[in-house]
């Protein structure tokens, strides 16, 4: 496949370029540096301004009508600067499937403040004892009249400090089966008796939280698609998730930098060393594979398509390369390759330490590496289940 870009692409590029320099500025990256948060309302309601946060939507949604190519290309500047773009992939994660399964009255009261940038949404999936089992979600739904009551506890709700609403799993039917008996809700962060507490990760930045839930009041409008309906909802959201990533790209451009100004005993240049040569050429090789998986995944879409196996290959490939090549990058700097961001003399400005802590998590969140090889195993290749149906 030719992958090459017209060029309006091209100048749909230099323009996200521009715009990226002028609103992701140095207090911009040490704030979300120093709190551990990777959102900030100033580029976030910039980014609203600008047309982006729903820049591929349809125009009768408020939207750009901007294909899949102009996403991928946004995507790609905003990871190679490290922008910090948490919250608009968790919000538009949610407001594509309010799209598709929410009512019209969520359609119409939630997603234009979304597309304005005033609205972030998290999300309650993990619980402490289940992890990436979501489906085994044990937090209650009861319904009372035309409200439910919640109980329970998630973790790992990233931006809920942040958030306006919380896209929240529940256990509605503890007697059906484990996938059966599930509902989800969008639920106001400023609802009684929820509390969010801070949880430090070795991630990098670092911070996301528990939420607790107790007897949280809401209406049965906050409900989002049929009672014990949840999964087929959750289903549609994972998709919405994965499409994979650019790979390790900052941190080869950031070691590569590094290479052409450090220096051994002998005063020549590091990446004068052939060896080194071999192992950045290796780094480069699995960037291009995984953006290839990628550029795949928007192909599909491209054409009218979900990318369920699609994008479970592409997160499946770039989180494990990510991984491993910003370690091998991390090797390669030698033992301070591990002074951190906020330390003058850490190589390439601390970046290739940060992206190895932040890749860390990343074969977990979106399907672990184990869920994803089981969907590309069935539902791609049409191999046999190896675990037993629940």
């Amino acid at each position: 496949m030719d992958f090459a870009l017209h060029e309006s692409g091209e100048a749909f590029r230099s323009e996200v370029r521009v715009f990226l320099a002028e609103h992701l500025t140095q207090d911009v990256r040490e704030r979300v540096r120093r709190t551990g948060t990777v959102h900030d309302w100033r580029f976030h309601r910039a980014l609203g301004a600008k047309g982006w946060i729903g820049a591929g939507w349809p125009v009768e949604f408020g939207g750009q009508g901007r294909g899949p190519w102009e996403l991928r290309i946004f995507y790609e500047e905003c990871a190679r600067a490290d922008a910090p773009t948490d919250g608009l992939s968790m919000t538009l994660m949610v407001a594509n499937t309010l799209r598709v399964a929410g009512t019209e009255v969520q359609q119409r009261e939630i997603l234009p403040r979304v597309l304005a940038g005033e609205v972030v949404i998290c999300l309650g999936y993990s619980e402490p004892d289940t992890g990436s089992d979501v489906a085994a979600a044990r937090l209650s739904a009861i319904r009372d009249g035309d409200d439910w009551i919640l109980n329970g506890q998630k973790v790992f709700t990233s931006l809920a400090h942040e958030a306006q609403y919380v896209f929240l799993l529940t256990r509605t039917n503890a007697d059906a089966p484990k996938h059966r008996g599930l509902t989800m809700f969008l639920v106001p962060m400023d609802t009684p008796g929820i509390d969010v507490e801070p949880l430090w990760t070795l991630g990098a930045p670092g911070r996301t939280n528990r939420t607790f839930y107790t007897d949280v009041r809401v209406p049965d409008a906050a409900r989002v698609g049929d009672v014990d309906g949840g999964w087929d909802v959750m289903t549609a959201a994972l998709t919405f998730e994965r499409g994979g990533t650019l790979g390790a790209v900052r941190a080869l451009e950031e070691t590569v930098a590094w290479a052409r100004t450090a220096r051994r005993p002998d005063g020549s240049a590091v990446i004068d060393d052939p060896l080194v040569r071999r192992r950045l050429a290796r780094v480069a090789i699995e960037n291009e594979v995984a953006a290839l998986l990628s550029h795949r995944t928007t192909w599909t879409a491209a054409e009218g398509h979900l990318p369920g196996v699609e994008g479970s290959m592409a997160k499946l490939f770039s989180s494990e390369s990510v991984q491993r090549c910003t370690a091998d990058l991390l090797d390669l700097m030698g033992t301070e390759g591990l002074l951190t961001q906020d330390q003058p003399d850490a190589p390439a400005a601390g970046a290739v330490e940060a992206a190895h802590r932040k890749a860390a998590v990343a074969r977990i969140y979106g399907g672990t590496s184990e869920v994803l090889r089981s969907i590309v195993a069935e539902r791609g290749l049409g191999l046999p289940r190896t675990r037993a149906a629940r």
